[in-house]
């Protein structure tokens, strides 16, 4: 790999690191304002809003400029959304405006892997970028949960600035502001991200043709017979990735008796396995073979339900690493296959729109279900079952779908075989 691959890494760790240090920043503050519990998942939502509503634009915009500019646009943005968090705008609207950045970041992060590298590489490079990606969640949720934790907050509040009085007051300012200096430190990595010298589509002004290239580019996607099994599987990953984070900040309480800080070190620990899955993904699949680890994703829904039964942290962390490196191992082959698939089809920029489009959709479906699950009082513990059942018998539907393809596929190989 070239130096500019690992700038490009670089830029992406500081930037999710902030992102999820935050999300833990958010919820600690949504607490603090004795908001209704149901908005904890509401976060989320917010966050991936504007993944969907602009999946149109972002594509075009990843597509029409050298991408290290779109990576430096978005940091900015995410820098805005921290500030007025800040300034005590409410944390649902301050996320979204976070989010607003991260929808403009995703295209742009990672259509220049399938610029800047060979399709060879690409297996191993999204290994590198979800486990850096992954670490970041790890490291975000750790901080965010240490810069909580009222005698790390305090020691940090009593710290001051020689001459300059600064306005950090509280246990939420001051987890916001070492947010914001990370969220910089992103920004002046992506000034050195290289440019790949490809050719950049002008930005088209018409909002409806913008919108008619989006719809054909999803219909051009979820046609394609590997692209529509790569798409299903990153879709119902990301979806039940982001239930699971509140899920298990919900069910460490309800059964381990943990607070907010201690708990988010739990979300770290499922980060762990992903990374773990997603290197021995990087290092055994290969982009040929990539279909091949769809079950896992069935045995992942199933091995979820086992969370019922544990009581103690130390049969939680273990249980928590497997489920995360089930994660990571399937769908890491997958998300490099798409990628594959949609630069074929359509470029790099629209291909990862399309992919954000799905994805955050089913984040919004997914998250929206589980606000109102916790909102009509259902045990954690039954949502975790119906979770585990939904992730299981949906990855079923998926295989069932790629065997049918593949049987149709050899069909016509056999056709176009004969003798006429």
């Amino acid at each position: 790999m070239q130096l500019g691959f690992y700038i490009i890494m670089a830029a992406q760790f500081f930037s999710a690191l902030a992102d999820n240090a935050l999300l833990i920043a958010a919820i600690y503050t949504l607490r603090d304002m004795s908001a209704p519990r149901e908005y904890e998942p509401l976060l989320k939502l917010f966050f991936t809003v504007s993944y969907v509503a602009l999946a149109a634009f972002v594509g075009a915009f990843a597509d029409s400029m050298p991408k290290w500019r779109v990576m430096f646009i978005s940091n900015g943005i995410k820098i805005l959304g921290c500030g007025l968090m800040f300034m005590h705008v409410h944390p649902l609207v301050a996320y979204a405006v976070v989010g607003l950045g991260a929808a403009a970041y995703s295209p742009a992060k990672y259509g220049i892997l399938t610029e800047y590298l060979p399709h060879r590489l690409l297996v191993v490079a999204n290994g590198w970028i979800e486990g850096l990606t992954v670490g970041a969640i790890i490291l975000g949720t750790v901080l965010g949960g240490l810069l909580i934790k009222p005698e790390i907050a305090q020691s940090l509040l009593s710290f001051d600035m020689p001459v300059i009085d600064t306005p950090v007051d509280t246990v939420t300012e001051m987890a916001l502001v070492v947010v914001g200096l990370l969220y910089l430190v992103a920004a002046i990595f992506n000034l050195y991200v290289p440019d790949t010298g490809v050719d950049h589509k002008p930005l088209k002004k018409n909002p409806i043709y913008l919108l008619h290239e989006f719809g054909h580019c999803l219909a051009l996607l979820w046609r394609d017979r590997l692209g529509q099994i790569s798409l299903a599987v990153t879709t119902l990953f990301w979806g039940a990735g982001a239930t699971l984070q509140f899920i298990v900040i919900k069910w460490a309480d309800a059964a381990l008796h943990l607070d907010l800080s201690k708990s988010s070190m739990l979300q770290g620990v499922v980060a762990v396995g992903v990374a773990l899955g997603a290197t021995l993904a990087a290092k055994w699949i290969t982009l040929r073979k990539s279909v091949r680890v769809i079950p896992l994703g069935i045995v992942m829904g199933l091995v979820v339900i086992i969370m019922n039964y544990v009581t103690t942290v130390e049969v939680a962390v273990p249980l928590l690493v497997v489920i995360g490196a089930l994660s990571g191992f399937f769908v890491v082959p997958m998300n490099a296959l798409l990628q594959h698939r949609g630069h074929i089809l359509m470029g790099a920029g629209h291909s990862i729109a399309v992919q954000n489009f799905n994805e955050n959709l089913s984040i919004l479906v997914m998250t929206g279900l589980y606000a109102l699950m916790i909102r009509a009082d259902l045990s954690v513990f039954t949502v975790i079952t119906l979770f585990g059942l939904f992730v299981a018998a949906a990855m079923t539907l998926v295989r069932y779908r790629h065997l049918l393809n593949q049987r149709k596929h050899d069909d016509v190989a056999h056709l176009d075989d004969s003798p006429h």
